[in-house]
């Protein structure tokens, strides 16, 4: 057994190196300059465009972007393939792959007036290219919403104190934002009585928990359940249990309000008061390590429980290659990060120096995320098994654990942790679905009809995504489609980073194309080879070849493997696509005696 301390000290001083080496390097490759404009300040509308302090706006993109999979995926992979394949990919991947994903996407963004990757592949491969990722990014959004509602559900409905407590800092979120905003009061007194305020409504949350109708067995007895023990009638209810099926609506409708009120109104205050509660988790959570480590602290030693390394096929029979670099996205490197760090984070930046701590530095802050998971799940040692189900109570509980270095008991240092996971989902929830409607407003452009009037409109866009994503979920199909939602987004990073690319090659002939072209190439590769497993093997292969299979399936587990088999084959097809847009892009330019000149430096 490995003291888990030791997995902590590795990454932090690849990360450490990272941040203070090559994030330097990038934001002078780049050239970032404060005495240029930013979007927030040249479209400033008090709507979407609003600059903000770079601490708020820190909170609100390391919220949004750390949902619940940088959670679920080293959790899982550290039990199918041991704890060393996994901090591995974390802690060399994440500097060098994931955030200088987030970093370019950001700046690439910021010097194309706050636009999309979508509309930037857009300005050099040509409208078919752009509408092409813009589509792919919109249907991602979806089961990103789904997921992320259905895992804040199951969360509430494990810990009933997490519900109370998460509806306590929305309520003051909504008032921080009128106490800056519309009273201009001091920020710095207001945080701090803001900041107060969310910690004493954590311990409100414990004291009095509550549920809409009968929760886990977890649930503390004195649960305020205000429904009874009914319920079955709800959608998912015989799946999840009518408590967490009727939370799903709920969050959705949540995050469909959220999306479409101005930043200033909840977005932009609320993300920056749970980023002291995720602070205060991750980073209580890896100093907890390091306390009860060298001060014996803890209720049990804090060692790995998990072997280093159960060999090439895992425990599952399921390669390490390529598939763990699917299962940790989040973490490591992830696409939906670009959408937020070319959808709202460069449309409230302050200045471009900002850009630095906020897009690589943000994304260094969720593999840290990703470090703590990871240690949880080394230090219980579970049998073999993934997915939610696992990761949920297994970051809880050993969460708790590490929690006990500082004395604070497991009876609220648990739910502590699950309010920590909840404030990462919800906050990565409503900024997906006003992601969403930013695609749909650069696919459509000037609506010409009904249809398109209500696809582009705040409230009717938020339906477009939550009514889907609601079906998705209480049909059972988003279980069957795990595995491409993680696909779908690795691949997504990886046209964020072919993006970044062309970018760059258009902007000047002498900027190297090593930085993103390199990790664009190893991600379509991974992607690729990893969807061609899920189809082929896991699929044709395993099911449809499979007379016995075949024989007991039932029609929605065919139609489901169907489904699964041509998405695959699709999203090949897209990212082979546009990488060839991309490469024929750049050949014409670096071809050309005569270098292109970014838009922005015009």
């Amino acid at each position: 057994m490995v003291q888990v301390i030791w997995l902590v000290v590795t990454v932090l001083a690849l990360f450490t190196v990272g941040y203070f080496g090559y994030s330097r390097y990038l934001a002078q490759f780049v050239e970032l300059d404060d005495s240029r404009d930013t979007p927030a300040h040249k479209y400033e509308d008090g709507q979407e465009y609003v600059p903000a302090k770079k601490p708020v706006l820190l909170g609100h993109h390391y919220s949004s972007i750390a949902g619940g999979a940088p959670i679920v995926g080293p959790i899982t992979a550290g039990v199918v393939w041991g704890w060393l394949p996994a901090l591995a990919w974390i802690a060399i991947g994440n500097p060098l792959l994931g955030s200088v994903h987030d970093f370019v996407s950001l700046s690439s963004s910021l010097r194309h007036d706050g636009k999309s990757i979508g509309y930037i592949i857009g300005e050099y491969v040509g409208e078919r290219g752009k509408n092409m990722l813009l589509w792919f990014a919109f249907l991602t959004i979806i089961l990103v919403v789904a997921v992320f509602a259905l895992v804040v559900a199951i969360v509430f409905n494990a810990y009933p104190e997490a519900a109370t407590a998460s509806l306590v800092y929305i309520a003051l979120a909504v008032l921080f934002g009128m106490y800056l905003y519309q009273l201009n009061l001091p920020f710095i007194p207001g945080t701090v009585g803001f900041v107060a305020a969310m910690f004493i409504g954590v311990y409100f949350g414990i004291q009095f928990p509550i549920a809409l109708f009968e929760p886990a067995a977890r649930a503390p007895a004195e649960t305020l359940v205000l429904f009874g023990s009914g319920g079955s009638w709800l959608p998912a209810a015989g799946a999840f249990g009518a408590n967490a099926a009727a939370w799903i609506p709920i969050i959705l409708v949540y995050g469909a309000l959220a999306s479409a009120l101005p930043v200033w109104v909840l977005l932009q205050p609320r993300d920056y008061l749970s980023s002291f509660l995720l602070y205060a988790g991750v980073g209580g959570a890896l100093l907890a390590i390091i306390v009860g480590t060298v001060a014996g602290t803890s209720s049990q030693p804090l060692v790995t429980n998990l072997e280093p390394f159960y060999g090439f096929m895992g425990r599952t029979g399921t390669p390490l290659f390529p598939l763990l670099f699917i299962t940790i996205a989040c973490g490591t490197i992830s696409g939906f990060h670009s959408l937020v760090s070319s959808g709202t984070t460069s449309k409230q930046l302050n200045k471009e120096s900002d850009a630095r701590v906020i897009g690589y530095g943000g994304m260094l802050g969720e593999g840290l995320l990703a470090t703590v998971a990871l240690a949880t799940v080394a230090i219980i040692g579970p049998e073999v098994g993934g997915g939610i189900g696992l990761a949920l109570p297994t970051f809880a509980a050993g969460g708790g654990i590490i929690l006990t270095s500082f004395g604070i008991p497991t009876s609220f240092g648990g739910p502590f942790m699950a309010l920590v996971l909840v404030s990462f989902l919800l906050t990565s929830t409503d900024t997906a679905v006003r992601l969403g409607r930013y695609m749909m407003e650069e696919i459509i452009g000037t609506p010409e009809s009904q249809a398109q009037e209500l696809a582009t409109n705040r409230w009717g866009n938020a339906a477009v995504q939550a009514v889907p994503a609601y079906v998705l979920i209480t049909s059972g199909s988003w279980l069957t489609l795990w595995q491409l939602f993680g696909g779908a987004n690795q691949l997504l990073a990886a046209l964020a980073l072919l993006t970044a690319t062309v970018w760059l090659a258009n902007w000047d002939d002498s900027k190297q194309l090593i930085s993103t072209g390199g990790p664009m190439v190893l991600m379509v590769s991974i992607t690729t080879l990893g969807l061609l497993w899920l189809a082929i093997h896991d699929n044709i292969y395993a099911k449809f070849l499979n007379s016995e299979w075949m024989a007991s399936a039932e029609p929605f587990a065919m139609v489901s493997a169907v489904v699964q088999v041509i998405l695959a084959f699709t999203l090949i097809y897209l990212a082979l696509s546009l990488a060839k847009m991309g490469y024929e892009n750049i050949q014409d330019v670096r071809g050309s005696s005569v270098s292109s000149t970014a838009p922005s430096d015009d």
